[in-house]
């Protein structure tokens, strides 16, 4: 039951933003807002707060994302938390962000990095990406300071793991 209505919700997602002609941009800011999301406890907890009001959490909705997303980003988020989804939210984008990039014939590719990435970075790792998976690729990139340098690229259960971290425990374990 829970999975439909998260496919239900992402479903719903990509018909607004097909009909806004936006569903790359809303993909995009849709992946760094449960990014957000994922990584901040109090944010997560006052936005699924019952206690709140719906109109109150939806105010915080569209006051962290005020001139960071779309409109159509910050209605789907907003509507999702007014509905009392925002515990959902995470895999809602997940399974959005996946129709996003299987409507183009792609699989999203996770890519950790311990900075952000530039657009040709992204479309260098996208090509090489392609290259060793045989998969075409929509890269999403995830800033993650623990990596060190280098990236940790998964593709569906294919992960590559070129960060300096990575490299230093097979150091430590060699000595």
């Amino acid at each position: 039951m829970a999975d439909q209505i998260i496919d239900a919700y992402a479903t719903a997602f990509y018909g607004v933003a097909s009909a806004q002609d936006d569903v790359s941009e809303v993909a995009d800011e849709l992946f760094r807002f449960a990014r957000v999301l994922e990584a901040n406890d109090e944010f997560r907890n006052a936005l699924s707060d019952p206690h709140l009001p719906a109109a109150r959490r939806q105010q915080i909705v569209e006051d962290v994302l005020s001139g960071k997303a779309t409109d159509t980003t910050t209605s789907l988020v907003s509507m999702a938390v007014g509905t009392g989804r925002a515990r959902d939210l995470g895999r809602i984008i997940e399974a959005f962000v996946a129709m996003s990039a299987h409507a183009g014939d792609k699989e999203v590719a996770e890519v950790r990095s311990a900075i952000d990435l530039t657009e040709d970075q992204r479309s260098r790792l996208a090509a090489a990406l392609t290259k060793a998976t045989g998969k075409a690729v929509e890269v999403k990139v995830i800033v993650d300071p623990t990596v060190l340098g280098g990236v940790v690229a998964q593709v569906g259960d294919t992960v590559i793991d070129g960060s300096v971290r990575h490299r230093l425990q097979q150091l430590r374990e060699v000595f």
